[in-house]
């Protein structure tokens, strides 16, 4: 018996041009990388070792801001990343220049912003010798970068820098260090583009089918949302998720801006100083469904009594948070926009009103007494609201002033609280501020900090200037380090140890850097003050003087649970 076969039909082979393979020293070959990932700004400090970089740059068009100190300009590329997404970059010199970047990077990891970091770094030779600004950065930097690369030869430059980008944005971001001898800047090699594309997780349908499932049993359920919402922009996701489900939607501080606060599904975000009924809701909810968050410590207090009646779903791109923190039912490897769309389609409709109204019913009134005298965060953060129409972006230091800021300012706005989360860096809010500017050069962006926190990077006020960037700063100043204050208050017997700071007269300083500053005191003249700032251009600085013993409501002691929340009316005198 003969089986007739047809002839395959012949495809015409595609013809694609070859990659360019370009001659450079390794300086340019830096330089094109960067070009070529799509780099379009970039913060940094130049020096000796660094020096071959800067000579090649100005050949290309990328727009370098020259920070007035490293640090700064790791938390502007941070800024940047978290409000665009992209890869942000910065750059310093070996020695001081790479070691001041480290708290930045360690910002950056702690928080998933994709960042890549250029070194200079003595020369080949000089290396290992403790030679004048040898210092192994890629040895004190692996515990906070994803990856750190020591650069051999101008040959394998290209690769490297590619590499870096592709790690710091794939999968779970964060910062990437690439450390580059001077020598090798100067030396010549092929340079041909490698630019990776980026193919996120997807998780198992078996897995979803499990979470559906539990999902449609639930009667007490929470989705509890965190940054991996917002850096995998699945805001669309995690709004149909929701609005189909009927599940009510808390938000981590990292996780604020995800979804509108107005939505009626948004209830307020947890932990050492959520709203009380949104902890004690967590005590009662059956289900929890987690998404891109890792239960920490100031979310979870006491990890024994944390949410006792719970069963969890919990999606995360990164495998290694899976049942790292808190077990279990169902762990889904995936990026939050997939994950929670793939969810949408295995749960059912659902009505949980009665469950959402019996959260509601237990919330206090938010903001201050109605007998408050003088100026209160609340005062401050419902001006700004108001005076931008809750258009402001609002990138927040650490302290007192970051907790009202989350509490008070109410987010509607996608992708419009950035702050320190993980580290809880002080000194953050002034240069990230920039870097989102940068991002977002026609919106309102406002930087809120403490005046401990101001003071860690004000010499970037110089920066402000320096490339005519409006940013919006709002002291609020107790006179104190309000945070650690509040801690010895309530645990140290008041014994206010070194916590007492002083300041420079901010409305002074202001017309040093030629810049605008106003002190108000006055409840009376904080909307004014506002709504003057946004009108006056250039960057300007508001000095709000508050109560030196304003605190934060409420509090779970660090290891606590909610059984040891302290409430406002608990606290006399």
């Amino acid at each position: 018996m003969t089986i007739a076969i047809d002839k395959p039909t012949t495809i015409p082979a595609v013809t694609q041009a070859a990659p360019e393979v370009k001659r450079l020293t390794g300086s340019r070959i830096m330089c094109e990388a960067l070009k070529n990932e799509g780099v379009e700004i970039m913060w940094g400090y130049p020096g000796g070792a660094i020096m071959p970089f800067y000579d090649a740059l100005p050949e290309y068009d990328m727009h370098h801001v020259l920070v007035r100190h490293e640090q700064a300009g790791a938390h502007a590329a941070d800024g940047y990343a978290r409000a665009t997404g992209k890869v942000g970059v910065c750059i310093g010199t070996s020695g001081p220049g790479a070691t001041n970047l480290v708290t930045g990077l360690a910002t950056a990891y702690m928080d998933s912003a994709p960042v890549v970091a250029l070194t200079g770094q003595v020369a080949r030779a000089f290396i290992g010798h403790d030679s004048f600004q040898e210092t192994d950065i890629v040895g004190i930097t692996l515990p906070v970068t994803k990856h750190s690369f020591l650069v051999n030869s101008a040959a394998e430059l290209g690769d490297v820098m590619h590499e870096a980008f592709h790690i710091a944005r794939s999968g779970r971001p964060g910062p990437v260090l690439v450390d580059v001898p001077k020598d090798v800047m100067l030396e010549e090699a092929d340079y041909t583009s490698a630019v990776r594309p980026e193919q996120p997780p997807h998780g198992g349908q078996g897995d979803y089918d499990r979470a559906g499932a539990l999902i449609d049993r639930a009667r007490k359920p929470l989705i509890l949302a965190g940054h991996g919402v917002i850096l995998a922009e699945a805001y669309d996701e995690l709004r149909s998720f929701a609005e189909r489900t009927g599940i009510p939607v808390i938000a981590t501080l990292l996780g604020l801006s995800c979804i509108p606060e107005s939505h009626p599904l948004y209830l307020g975000w947890p932990g050492m100083h959520g709203p009380a009924h949104i902890n004690r809701a967590i005590d009662e909810a059956d289900l929890i469904v987690a998404v891109g968050m890792r239960f920490d410590d100031r979310i979870t207090g006491k990890l024994e009594t944390w949410a006792p009646n719970a069963r969890f779903v919990h999606i995360d791109i990164d495998p290694a948070e899976i049942n790292k923190n808190v077990k279990v039912d169902v762990g889904i490897v995936a990026d939050a926009k997939d994950g929670l769309a793939s969810l949408a389609a295995s749960s059912s409709p659902a009505d949980h009103t009665e469950w959402i109204e019996t959260i509601r019913s237990r919330a206090r009134p938010e903001g201050p007494p109605g007998d408050a005298q003088g100026i209160t965060p609340y005062d401050v953060l419902g001006a700004i609201k108001h005076g931008t129409g809750g258009e402001a972006r609002l990138v927040t230091d650490v302290g007192q002033h970051q907790m009202w800021a989350a509490r008070f300012y109410g987010y509607d706005k996608r992708n419009s609280h950035i702050t320190s989360g993980g580290l809880g860096t002080m000194g953050f809010a002034l240069p990230a501020a920039m870097g989102v500017k940068a991002a977002f050069p026609g919106e309102p962006v406002w930087a809120v900090a403490g005046d401990g926190g101001i003071q860690m990077n004000i010499q970037e006020l110089a920066t402000l200037a320096q490339e005519g960037l409006e940013i919006k700063i709002a002291v609020l100043n107790n006179g104190y380090l309000g945070m650690v204050r509040q801690w010895q208050q309530f645990f140290h017997n008041r014994n206010y140890s070194e916590t007492r700071i002083t300041g420079p007269d901010y409305e002074k300083l202001c017309p040093a850097y030629g810049l605008q500053g106003r002190t108000v005191t006055r409840k009376e003249d904080v909307q004014a003050a506002v709504d003057w700032a946004m009108s006056t251009p250039g960057s300007v600085i508001l000095d709000f003087r508050i109560a030196q013993e304003a605190n934060v409501y409420p509090m779970i002691p660090s290891g606590g649970s909610v059984a040891t929340m302290i409430e406002e009316s608990e606290v006399v005198g």
